[in-house]
């Protein structure tokens, strides 16, 4: 199991940062990477409470976790505190072995010197058939997006 640890500066306050990480039609928006879709089938923003999101290709051709050309996770909020930390434990419903396993997202926010917020993002216990450089890959571009959101307020 490996780790994916990545920060990223946000123009907008730990507020609105906070906000964009519990709120599930904002995830549909920020938390899929380009040529992908999103669906958030449940998200209840609280600790305990459950989390299942589907990211499904939009063009045929890359292999999904779940079904053909569809990624599914589902798993639950395990910390949340206002305007500094989400942590969630999330696994992919999958039959591959190499996919399986409990991963751990946590998302820490602080405000950064030059102003806005340092977001701090490492995700734990990535299955083995996971490339961490890939995982990253699609962090960094998911984080662009929601930077994008926030910063137009």
């Amino acid at each position: 199991m490996s780790v994916t640890r990545l920060r990223h500066h946000v123009k907008a306050p730990r507020a609105r940062v906070y906000r964009a990480l519990l709120d599930a039609h904002a995830i549909a928006t920020w938390r899929v990477p380009p040529g992908m879709s999103s669906q958030v089938h449940v998200f209840e923003a609280r600790e305990g409470g459950a989390i299942r999101v589907s990211l499904t290709y939009d063009a045929p051709g890359p292999a999904g976790k779940t079904t053909a050309h569809t990624d599914t996770y589902q798993g639950r909020f395990v910390k949340l505190v206002p305007d500094e930390q989400v942590v969630e434990s999330i696994a992919f419903e999958t039959d591959d072995p190499a996919m399986r396993g409990e991963m751990t997202l946590t998302l820490t926010l602080r405000d950064a010197p030059t102003g806005g917020t340092e977001l701090l993002a490492v995700h734990e216990g990535l299955p083995s058939g996971v490339r961490p450089e890939d995982n990253a890959e699609g962090w960094r571009l998911s984080l662009d997006r929601l930077a994008a959101l926030v910063e137009a307020g």
